[in-house]
């Protein structure tokens, strides 16, 4: 019997995700499709007038702005961006966040190269999808 408990463990820990190779995956251009809130209530989002961009450096620094994309690869923005560090924390990786009003942490539940879901302080669930930007041939 302890010879088959063991087998279990073993197996629940290698299956476990490490939070660490979600930090590859964050970089880059997000738009958001669904909010679940803590009662299980859903928002989707079907369309997007702002996305997020995340950047990140080698230190696990970076920051988090909001763009409002146009054609061809270009983007607005106000200049406002948001601080972050990652850090990893109880088998959890974390980002928190810092402006001059107010700071915050979300956890990274899943980071892949097309979707980031993530959990605010609040137990509201974010899901974003990773952008692609609208390309015309105006020639």
């Amino acid at each position: 019997m302890k010879k088959y408990l063991w087998i279990i463990c073993l197996l629940i820990l290698s299956c476990s995700k490490n939070p660490e190779t979600y930090i590859k995956h964050i970089e880059g251009y997000w738009e958001i499709t669904e909010v679940t809130l803590p009662d299980g209530s859903k928002k989707e989002y079907k369309f997007n007038e702002i996305i997020d961009y995340i950047s990140i450096n080698d230190s696990l620094k970076g920051f988090r702005k909001k763009l409002k994309p146009g054609i061809n690869d270009t983007y607005y923005t106000s200049g406002d961006a948001e601080s972050l560090e990652i850090k990893i924390e109880n088998d959890s990786l974390n980002i928190y966040y810092a402006t001059p009003y107010s700071i915050w942490k979300e956890t990274v539940l899943e980071a892949t190269p097309e979707y980031l879901r993530v959990e605010n302080e609040n137990k509201a669930v974010y899901l974003y999808k990773r952008y692609t930007s609208i390309k015309l041939d105006l020639e």
